[in-house]
């Protein structure tokens, strides 16, 4: 260690009281964390590119310091698919600190990394009152059946009105509207639970009607339309 000859020259002046960091809530205890090892939880964090193209949803379920479950959600940006991909490899194993300060190769998911850190090295993780923290899979109930991504794509101008085209009950294909023409339901595929019917055998047509639902007062619509192409 060293000292500048102004501090050399000073006299030691004895440390008061030092209680130690204040404790945070994490898995159902009190902990005063002190080094990296101390840390716990399972929490989200959500992080976004500098030129604001696209956005990332990170879940990250830590125990003792070590990332051991990571979920990487984005949206906006095609080449970010690539980026998740590479750091649902990248962080398990690692500890919340390595993590910060490796490069997850989508700016967007470091910022997501950045703001989730900080949730959990101050407590405000989602498990911090729940006794022993959530479990190792815990993450993947952030997805709906079928295991995709609770996604939402609106889209609408002045000129033409609005056009839901997913939404959490699934994939839009048509759009009701009444004698007015404002939108008084829709209709919509479950996409997730559609594929896993086909996956084990099940007639893509056969799939597709059983799979297929309405929201609203779709039946009694004055007109339908596909909100893609119409």
């Amino acid at each position: 260690m060293q000292y500048t000859h102004e501090v050399e020259q000073m006299c030691c002046v004895k440390k008061g009281c030092n209680h130690g960091p204040a404790p945070i809530p994490q898995e159902g205890a009190w902990t005063q964390s002190t080094k990296i090892e101390d840390i716990s939880g399972l929490t989200h964090g959500v992080g976004w590119c500098a030129p604001q193209q696209g956005a990332c949803k990170l879940t990250l379920n830590v125990k003792q310091g070590v990332i051991q479950e990571a979920l990487v959600e984005t949206i906006g940006c095609s080449g970010m698919t690539h980026s998740a991909a590479m750091a649902s490899e990248i962080l398990p194993g690692k500890t919340v600190l390595e993590a910060l300060n490796t490069d997850l190769v989508c700016d967007a998911i470091n910022t997501a990394m950045r703001e989730l850190f900080l949730q959990i090295v101050y407590g405000r993780t989602q498990s911090a009152y729940s006794e022993g923290g959530l479990p190792i899979g815990a993450g993947l109930e952030d997805l709906g059946k079928g295991l995709r991504s609770q996604t939402g794509t609106l889209y609408g101008t002045l000129a033409k009105g609005a056009r839901y085209l997913e939404l959490a009950e699934g994939y839009i294909t048509k759009l009701a509207l009444d004698a007015e023409g404002e939108i008084t339901g829709y209709q919509y595929v479950k996409m997730g639970p559609m594929m896993e019917d086909i996956k084990k055998g099940m007639d893509a047509n056969e799939a597709l009607k059983k799979h297929t639902g309405s929201y609203g007062r779709f039946a009694d619509a004055a007109k339908y339309i596909d909100p893609r192409h119409e």
